[in-house]
């Protein structure tokens, strides 16, 4: 059937095609990765506000719709460089799937970032903030607990899930039996710190780690199953598997670093414990100053 084919492009096994590195690729999701959604809470706070009214879409908006577009359309041609094929129905749902999600929280953020404007402090939960806890009627205090829902729980689910479906399913066909395509060139290395220092942000303020962790650990399966048929990861795999341990490296240095802070425990009682670097941003940056 049509749908259960092989996206256009890809074959089904080549063992002896070269796989080049996609420095191209790996060197614009990271940009963008850094520019589009780590800078666009930075870009709204210098931004002169006046530049962007609170009931017109903010730098960071627009930063948003950017990414909501460019990501899948790169993670649509690193899938389309599989050195194998891979299922292109779950592949366009993962997509379809991610950008819904994406939009989800552009309006979710949009509305938050205007709420931190008006002294909203991420490190307290919606009830507990002084702009929300003495509203009248009590019923829009739900209605709050509802946006932050669809911002924080919902679409986080709905953006990263598919995105680390999608990761993960690229990493299954980046696996080769030639030695000289399991090394990370120069380029690749120099990509790993700021590639890795991203997924640490997206993990810890998107509140994903055990999806996260789950990803990587099933990488690790992969990666002994398919030594044992005496395969290993080539140079993009390599890179993405190498970015994500130290990833969870630094999600735990961050844990280790805030693990006795009060104010962050009780925000975040989970079993497991990994405060948002935002929340710790209002707590003792932005407070100080």
């Amino acid at each position: 059937m049509y749908f259960n084919s092989a996206p256009c492009g890809l074959k089904d096994n080549v063992p002896h095609q070269r796989r080049n590195f996609h420095f191209d690729l790996w060197f614009c999701l990271t940009l963008q990765n850094w520019i589009l959604d780590f800078g666009r809470p930075i870009v709204m706070i210098f931004l002169p506000l006046e530049w962007f009214p609170l009931n017109k879409p903010s730098a960071g908006d627009y930063f948003h719709m950017a990414y909501n577009v460019i990501t899948p359309f790169l993670m649509l041609k690193l899938i389309e460089r599989s050195p194998r094929a891979l299922p292109r129905s779950a592949v366009y749902l993962c997509i379809i799937t991610f950008v819904m999600g994406a939009s989800i929280h552009l309006v979710g953020d949009s509305i938050n970032h205007r709420l931190l404007l008006s002294g909203y402090q991420l490190h307290l939960s919606v009830r507990e903030n002084p702009i929300i806890k003495d509203l009248k009627p009590a019923s829009l205090i739900d209605s709050f607990e509802l946006l932050y829902f669809y911002d924080e729980q919902l679409g986080h689910l709905m953006w990263y899930i598919p995105f680390f479906i999608i990761l993960f399913i690229y990493f299954t066909g980046c696996f080769t039996k030639a030695r000289e395509q399991k090394k990370i060139p120069v380029s690749g290395w120099l990509l790993l710190g700021p590639s890795a220092l991203y997924y640490w942000y997206l993990v810890t303020e998107g509140q994903i780690t055990e999806l996260f962790l789950l990803t990587f650990l099933a990488m690790v399966v992969v990666v002994i199953s398919k030594q044992r048929k005496g395969l290993s990861p080539d140079s993009n795999g390599l890179f993405l598997f190498c970015s994500f341990s130290v990833t969870v490296l630094l999600v735990a240095l961050w844990v280790i670093y805030l693990w006795s802070d009060p104010v962050l425990r009780n925000k975040y009682p989970g079993l497991i414990y990994v405060p948002e670097p935002w929340s710790y941003y209002t707590l003792h940056i932005k407070q100080d100053h």
